[in-house]
């Protein structure tokens, strides 16, 4: 019996030293020692986060360092060539990384010296990270970033119920293109920069006109907490840039002007009878050549079919109505590239110079 379990032992031992001189042999062959040195301790969904692995490479002559990201979850890589730093004989490569779902888990990585000779790679697991949801208010802007500030905003008439909001606005380490509002009439999208480190946008809103102010709010990760963004409704008749310039000439005033012209070449016309002197004719005429400019005519023009009606006079602008037959609008203005024009529902938007009938 005792002779028996000898053997057993024997074989037991001869089974570890074979596993570790196995062991052995791998580590011998093993050039890179790969790890996640910087990894955070909690996530919130939709933020970007950076990741940094350490790599320690025993072979001296190589030209970089290759990674395989696989079986990742939950996240978004953003960048597929890291952030190099080296210290001593380590390197330290950062990656950043865009949380999208409740449940995430790194990516498991593969490295690979690129070399004039061929070496085994090394592979390790990612984890499984503490992803947060956050629970804002209705007024939350779907923004999580380091910072957001707004740079310029304009408010023009929209139609006769509805106002818009053109802002423009940066963001520091954020998802820029999930902004989104709840409760607005219409919204969207006019340009945006991206990069996983600044970014920048210009966005409208459509709200009702008996809004006073439009205040919204964003997650600050360096302050961990909330922050709010107000915008004063402040209608105004000129453009902060061309991209706003929405509002149709109010006519009201173009009346006005055009009967002070009258009255004062009647009053020139009496002052010229009375003192006999035709040189004052030029206070008659002039008034009169200013109220026949202003008596002119809006500027019909036409519409081709298919022609796409944009809220704002960018190439990339939301179209909100497209012309389904040929037929004329009147000509509010223009800029380069675009014509205003006024719809018969009283709305105002922008058609390419392209889309003008030309006979």
């Amino acid at each position: 019996m005792v002779s028996k379990c000898l053997k057993v032992f024997n074989i037991v031992i001869k089974l570890f030293l074979l596993f570790f001189l196995f062991l052995s042999s791998l580590e011998a062959n093993k050039v890179i020692y790969l790890s996640y040195d910087n990894v955070p301790q909690r996530v919130i969904k939709g933020e970007i986060f950076p990741i940094t692995l350490k790599t320690l490479s025993t072979v001296r002559d190589f030209e970089d360092i290759e990674y395989e990201f696989t079986n990742i979850s939950g996240l978004e890589m953003l960048t597929e060539t890291p952030e190099r730093v080296k210290k001593g004989k380590y390197f330290y490569d950062t990656f950043y990384l865009l949380s999208r779902q409740r449940w995430a888990k790194l990516p498991d990585v593969n490295a690979t010296l690129i070399a004039s000779q061929e070496y085994n790679s090394t592979y390790i697991l990612g984890d499984k990270l503490n992803i947060i949801t956050l629970n804002p208010k209705e007024n939350f802007s779907k923004i999580i970033a380091n910072n957001f500030e707004l740079i310029e905003y304009k408010t023009t008439s929209f139609d006769n119920k509805h106002n818009i909001i053109v802002f423009v606005a940066a963001a520091e380490n954020s998802d820029i293109r999930a902004m989104h509002f709840e409760n607005v009439f219409k919204q969207g999208i006019e340009s945006i920069t991206e990069s996983h480190l600044d970014s920048k946008i210009t966005y409208f809103l459509v709200i009702d006109k008996n809004i006073e102010n439009f205040s919204f709010s964003y997650f600050n990760l360096l302050e961990n907490k909330f922050s709010t963004i107000i915008i004063p409704i402040i209608v105004e008749d000129d453009s902060v840039t061309t991209q706003s310039d929405l509002k149709p000439k109010d006519q009201s005033k173009e009346r006005l002007k055009m009967q002070v012209a009258a009255v004062v070449s009647l009053v020139a016309l009496v002052f010229i009878l009375w003192r006999r002197k035709y040189i004052y004719l030029i206070f008659l005429i002039l008034p009169l050549l200013y109220i026949a400019y202003l008596g002119v005519p809006e500027q019909e023009i036409c519409i081709k079919k298919g022609a796409q009606i944009r809220l704002l006079p960018v190439d990339n602008g939301t179209i909100f109505e497209t012309v389904s037959t040929e037929f004329t609008l009147l000509k509010e203005g223009s800029v380069d590239g675009f014509v205003k024009v006024k719809l018969k529902n009283e709305k105002i938007g922008w058609v390419k110079n392209e889309d003008i009938c030309s006979y």
